[in-house]
């Protein structure tokens, strides 16, 4: 950014004064922030160490929310495209799709920033330009309930998607980046949930080095991420956010990070709180721990002292933290601000082309549908896939039949025009009749609509209906726009047209059961809401970046219950209406319609309110956000199970973010997809993937167990006996698996030589044929493995996607590198050791999955001579990754 973009004389003078004195060659960029900074009183750069940074107006600084959110699209920002959830981006093995999912995203966060940006160029929560995303840490246990935001469980295929990630996303030019991505959560950080603000994690220095830090190492080295986020856990003793070992000298010392770090939410404050780790024993030395470690921009909430300017300032005072830490830590902060053009007038900010309509547009919504047909694994096929001919009549049952939630996953915008699973399948196959009965619930009862006749407008049912009040505010405030009394709490926000209107609106009356047992209650179509029964909060979703509860409640026959139902629009989002699940609702009409069917469709699984981030879900199986068990639940097994038994041509969708069990479905069902939360397009992806408008290409970037039983304790974060480099026993579905319409077949595998000494890197080739008369993508895997003690089973080490027409042959070429034959000791060392090593290159591992299905592939042997060190961390193969 030139001079000439200031916006204050006085900066400029500043920024020539800097230049004379500086010490050493500094980018522009941080001249200017340097010269900005030391203009600053020590209470002005107290209030910039805080997300929420206010204006300073004599210094033409404009206030900032530098929290935004871009895990797979432009989050909690109203429309915006919604792509698969990031564990469905892994599932592609397309690091140049992923790319360009980064760049519709980043742009997308140009767009809206551009919408709602300030005359002073300030700018709100979550429509900024500083996104923290990705997630790259390793979903090391299937119960982790935001193991959905993360790239899988292998560190190298998680570190080639978050490259690509971050590169889509910030573009290719530093001095001018399109956003700013943070990767995170640094380091070693994947549940718990419910421990994550005391948890003091103790990690050997093997697996710190072969699987917790890979990721964040390439995207810090090879991705060029702006930012990085620490976490809330301890790390070794020491909380993430203040953790020299960690910030200072691996992050910055050995990987030349010249970035800055911010801290998660609430993370500085869990270093004194008590319950939460309690380090140091005040707000102030909690600060100044965070600054002087590294951490330069502080993520908190106004109840907490931390989330206060005057507590730095006291910091400051007391000698716990020096003015010159601080500095630091705000000339990284405004070097990236400049950089964004966040700084600049109008006419002077970077990426003029994009405007501010520039997002949810056609082309961005077929990219999201291209992707979901990448992103969906076919894990079984006994043949019933593709359909062989158009079906007359589907039963579509389960409890994602017809979900928006399930599409969209956590950490999602809102998608414009959300193709569910039903959607899709009565678009694609019109003709066809097509009965829906979700039959079940996720965790209860099927879900249905509260009837009228239970609910009524006084205590003594004498009046039907509940009083509806409308309020054109999201607060609930002031006197109603709309007050009605109506007959359910039945609604469209913005009808007819997908307006943003901000509003909210609150449902009261009674509610008078029907019978006696536990009940569950949800606004369908909404993302905010809550309800009361009789006074007791039982549901609430009010604030989407922070679920805190869904819990059933007992009713009795005949007895009357206070009812209070409120719900607010950040997005447009349908129709909203209440339901319940009664203990008494009975799964005949689901079994009659698949008896009645051609082909039956169950649409299983979990949504954004089961698994997720630290939340309160009272069902079996789940807690905190996380699973207890990994099983589908019990209501959706015993239905499954029921339909299995009729017979019918049976296929198995589940939605959801981390891997199922399908215990006895596994055999019974005659296909199963992995549809994961597949985004905005996701139900016509399906759609298109049974009736076989493409061959499904995906494979599983983690380990799809039996069950818990086969892991060990999920508060364990040594890496022996989990994911597929360390588990010794048969999966379900293993990690790298999936199916597809076409076959294929490797010939002639060839290393360019059998010996080499340690140290030396490797080429491997391969002739890939299309053994089909369908074009089809395949995606090629290698894996190495080495016959040491301390050698994992295998690692994944190289893979390419490869489109193929009916019959093509194509040799391919892989260049391994040295680390590819590595192992890292007991002491955190990456050696190559002498002895011999093998390497695989298929369609997945050399392993069947329990149904008796094996990737095709080709097994080599090479000698390794001699023995060598080598730096932790390293590529291991050059241009693997590469797409069609």
């Amino acid at each position: 950014m030139k001079s000439s973009q200031l916006r204050t004389p006085a900066l400029a003078l500043a920024l020539a004064w800097a230049t004379c004195v500086a010490a050493a060659p500094l980018t522009p960029s941080m001249q200017q922030a340097q010269a900005l900074v030391a203009q600053m009183t020590l209470a002005e750069k107290a209030s910039q160490l805080q997300h929420e940074s206010p204006a300073i107006p004599r210094l033409g600084i404009p206030a900032y929310n530098w929290w935004s959110e871009g895990l797979h699209g432009v989050a909690r920002a109203d429309i915006a495209t919604v792509f698969p959830q990031a564990i469905g981006l892994a599932a592609t093995w397309d690091t140049p799709l992923v790319k360009r999912v980064g760049e519709v995203v980043g742009t997308e966060f140009r767009a809206k920033f551009l919408a709602t940006v300030g005359a002073d160029g300030s700018s709100t929560l979550y429509r900024g330009l500083t996104v923290w995303s990705p997630n790259v840490n390793i979903f090391r246990d299937p119960r982790w309930g935001r193991g959905q935001e993360t790239y899988g469980e292998d560190p190298y295929l998680t570190s080639r998607m978050g490259v690509a990630y971050i590169q889509g996303l910030q573009g290719p030019d530093a001095n001018q980046p399109r956003v700013s991505a943070a990767v995170k959560h640094f380091a070693v950080h994947s549940g718990p949930e419910a421990d994550r603000h005391r948890e003091d994690v103790k990690v050997a220095p093997r697996d710190l080095v072969d699987t917790y830090l890979p990721a964040f190492h390439a995207a810090v080295t090879e991705g060029r991420a702006e930012s990085v986020m620490c976490a809330y856990n301890a790390v070794d003793g020491v909380p993430a956010c203040a953790n020299e070992p960690l910030l200072k000298h691996t992050l910055r010392d050995e990987w030349k990070f010249q970035g800055h770090v911010v801290s998660d939410c609430g993370a500085v404050a869990d270093i004194h709180m008590d319950g939460a780790h309690h380090y140091v024993k005040t707000p102030e030395a909690a600060v100044a721990a965070a600054v002087h470690a590294g951490t330069d921009l502080i993520c908190d909430f106004g109840s907490n002292k931390t989330a206060q300017g005057a507590t730095t300032v006291a910091a400051v005072q007391q000698g716990l933290l020096s003015e010159a830490e601080l500095d630091r830590a705000l000339h990284r902060l405004f070097d990236v601000r400049l950089r964004l053009g966040l700084l600049a007038a109008p006419a002077q900010r970077p990426f003029p082309q994009i405007t501010a309509r520039d997002f949810d547009t056609p082309a961005h919504r077929a990219l999201n549908l291209e992707t979901a047909r990448r992103s969906l694994v076919l894990l079984k096929n006994d043949g019933l896939l593709p359909l062989k001919a158009a079906p007359r009549r589907i039963a579509v049952i389960g409890p994602n039949a017809d979900s928006v939630d399930a599409l969209v996953g956590n950490y999602n915008g809102t998608p414009s025009r959300p193709v569910t699973l039903l959607a899709g399948l009565k678009a694609r196959f019109p003709e066809a009749r097509i009965d829906v009965v979700e039959g079940t619930g996720w965790v209860a009862p099927p879900l249905e609509d509260l009837p009228a006749a239970n609910l009524c407008a006084d205590a003594a049912c004498s009046r039907p209906g509940l009083q509806f009040e409308r309020f054109a505010n999201l607060k609930l405030e002031g006197e109603p726009s709309t007050s009605a009394v109506t007959p359910q709490a039945v609604f469209r926000w913005g009808w007819p047209d997908a307006h943003d209107r901000q509003e909210s609106a609150r449902w009261t009356g009674f509610l008078r059961a029907s019978e006696s047992g536990e009940h569950l209650l949800r606004l369908r179509g909404n993302r905010g809401y809550r309800i009361w029964i009789d006074g007791e909060l039982v549901v609430d979703l009010w604030d989407i970046a922070w679920p805190t509860s869904t819990r059933g409640v007992k009713l009795k026959a005949g007895q009357t219950y206070a009812l209070r139902v409120e719900a607010l629009q950040t997005g447009w989002d349908g129709e909203q209406r209440l339901q319940w699940s009664r203990p008494g609702a009975s799964d005949e009409a689901a079994l009659a319609a698949a008896r009645e069917a051609d082909v039956v469709v169950f649409a299983s699984g979990l949504t954004w309110e089961l698994e997720g981030e630290e939340m309160t879900v009272l069902a079996p199986g789940f807690a905190g956000g996380d699973r207890t068990r990994i099983d589908l639940p019990a209501p959706q097994l015993r239905l499954l199970e029921r339909l299995a038994a009729l017979g019918q041509p049976l296929v198995l969708v589940n939605f959801s973010g981390s891997p199922m069990a399908f215990g006895a479905a596994t055999q019974q069902a005659a296909a199963i997809v992995q549809a994961w939360y597949p985004g905005g397009e996701g139900g016509q992806a399906v759609a298109e993937l049974l009736a076989g408008d493409f061959s499904p290409s995906a494979r599983l970037p983690l380990t799809f167990y039996r069950s818990v039983e086969q892991l060990p304790p999920f508060k364990d974060y040594g890496m022996q006996g989990r994911t597929y480099r360390w588990f010794k026993g048969d999966a379900e579905f293993p990690f790298g698996h999936g199916l597809g319409y076409a076959r294929f077949d490797y010939a002639d595998a060839k290393l360019a030589r059998s010996r080499l000494r340690a140290g030396e890197g490797v080429k491997l080739s391969v002739r890939l044929k299309n053994d089909s008369s369908r074009e089809a993508a395949e995606v090629v895997q290698v894996y190495a493995r080495r016959s040491s003690a301390q050698a994992p089973e295998r690692s994944l080490v190289a893979f390419r996607r490869v489109v193929l027409r009916p019959g093509e042959s194509r040799r391919l070429d892989f260049e391994l590198s040295a680390e590819a034959l590595s192992t890292v000791r007991a002491d955190g060392r990456r050696v190559v050791e002498a002895g011999p090593a093998w390497l695989w290159v298929g369609g997945g591992q050399p392993v069947a999955a329990v149904t008796g299905t094996k990737a095709p592939g080709r097994m080599l042997k090479l000698e390794v001579a001699g023995r060598t060190d080598l730096p932790a961390f390293a590529p291991a193969a050059k241009n693997q990754e590469a797409g069609e």
